[in-house]
Formats: structure tokens, sequence, C-alpha cells
């Protein structure tokens, strides 16, 4: 495959998308659903980084002392909850009072999203592999080499009825030891030729275990921007979306393989 110009792997974006310039909560030191909001519509990391920072920033590095202290190990929900419960709750907004049911598919059934007719070579998942870095001071594209971040996880899902899933996977690299959380944002695909296309956001949730209790964080009441961008193939299986503007930031996808299913056992 033809690696585009000008690309990092692996997420390594020094420009937020500006479809979700949402602003971070920043007074209540806390992270909740203002965050999870503007991280839904982020396809670089650098973007989360933003959503991230101030107030639960400095709540999540509370809780990251804590845990570590404690000595428990990445994958122990129950040691984080165990030890370290009541800096763990004092760091995330609590879970709704009445809980919010998970939307498995957001694709599927009579409530899913519709847009325009999608082209069959863009149905399918998409895996974030690369991103551009714009130099914002020259307003060219400069490469710099940074250090790559797989503590988040990118994907596109596509419908033919014009339905999309963005979604980013925070582990506890980044949220605390036992808290993992699935942050999805879902819509209608509006392609307008065979260069253009546009997400426009409706809904989304934040799914997983925080502070050893699964929680659904609904984000219907967040308010979702879109995003409006070019689209190219450089083969089969590389999505090219970039951001029409000064920066013209790029963002490359490589569609998810399936994995072969296991053949069954000889008798």
């Amino acid at each position: 495959m033809r690696p585009l110009r000008l690309l990092v792997p692996l997420l390594m974006s020094a420009a937020a998308l500006p479809a979700a310039a949402q602003a971070p909560r920043t007074v209540a030191g806390v992270c909740g659903r203002t965050n999870w909001v503007c991280v839904a519509e982020c396809i670089d990391a650098e973007c989360v980084d933003k959503c991230m920072r101030e107030g639960c920033e400095d709540a999540l590095k509370r809780l990251k002392a804590c845990t570590s202290k404690a000595a428990c190990a990445p994958d122990d929900s129950a040691c984080a909850a165990k030890s370290c419960g009541l800096t763990c709750e004092r760091s995330f907004e609590p879970a709704p009072k009445s809980p919010e049911k998970l939307v498995t598919n957001p694709c599927e059934g009579d409530k899913a999203p519709k847009g325009t007719a999608v082209p069959k070579e863009l149905v399918g998942t998409w895996v974030l592999s690369a991103a551009s870095i714009p130099d914002t001071d020259q307003g060219q594209e400069e490469r710099i080499d940074v250090q790559p971040r797989s503590d988040y996880a990118r994907a596109l899902q596509v419908t033919p009825e014009g339905c999309f899933v963005l979604r980013t996977k925070l582990d506890d690299a980044t949220l605390g030891r036992g808290s993992t959380l699935d942050v999805r944002a879902w819509g209608r695909v509006e392609v307008k030729d065979k260069k253009h296309l546009a997400l426009r956001t409706q809904d989304g949730q934040a799914v997983g275990p925080v502070c050893g209790k699964q929680r659904v964080v609904p984000l219907s009441q967040g308010k979702f921007k879109g995003g409006e961008f070019t689209y190219a193939f450089e083969e089969e299986d590389s999505l090219v979306l970039t951001v029409p503007g000064a920066t013209r930031q790029t963002f490359q996808f490589e569609r998810e393989k399936q994995e072969a299913p296991e053949p069954p056992p000889k008798p």
C-alpha cells in the first residue's frame, strides 16, 4: 500500500478535529458526560487529550496515584474499587439514577439513523492507522517524531443505509486501573458526491466498568457538531478522510480484517 505523505502512525495528530471543539469540563473537577461528548467526535489523539484535560486530568492523576500506591494489577478492577473506591467515585460523575439502557448496535432496528445511500466501497468497519500533523504556524504539514499512543483505539463503522458509529476505547492507561470506557457517537452519513461526505452525529453513549461498576453514560444531551470531509481510497482497503480548510488534516483508516473462524476439531 502506498503510504500517505506526512502521516504519523497510531493516532499521532497534534491538532484537534474542528468538529470536536467542545469545551471540556473545567469547574467540577471530575470526568463526566461533558468530557465523553467531547471525546465522542474526536478522531485524533490530541483532540481526545484536550477533552480530558483541566479538572478531569487532575482527578485522574489523583486516582492513578492511589491505585499505584495500592499496587493494584492493571486488570484488577476489584482492587481499585476496594482500595481507592472513594477516590475513584470522586473522579467521575455518578452514574445516572435511572440506568441508561445499553444500545448494543445503534445501526440496527427501527430507530437506526439513516442517511444517503453509501457506496459499497465505504461500507464496513475502518480502523484509524495514521493522521497528519499540520504545522499551524506556517500553514504547512510537517512530520515530527512522537511516541505512539496505544491507549486510544479508534474505529469508524459505516452501513449501506447511511448509518455510522464512531468509537474510541479508553483503557486503564487513561482512566486509571480498573476502569475502561467505550465512547461511541452515532448518526447519519451524508454522501454528497464521489469526493465529499459528512458525518451528522445524533447520539452516543460511554459504556464500561468504572470504579468497579458497569456504567452506561448517555450522551444524548450533548452538543454534537458532526464533521465534513473529502474522502478517497488509496487502495481497496485504505480510506483517507481530509478536513477541508487551511490545515487539510488527514486521517487514514484501514479496513478491519475479519478473523477466520477456527476450524472444527478433528474427530
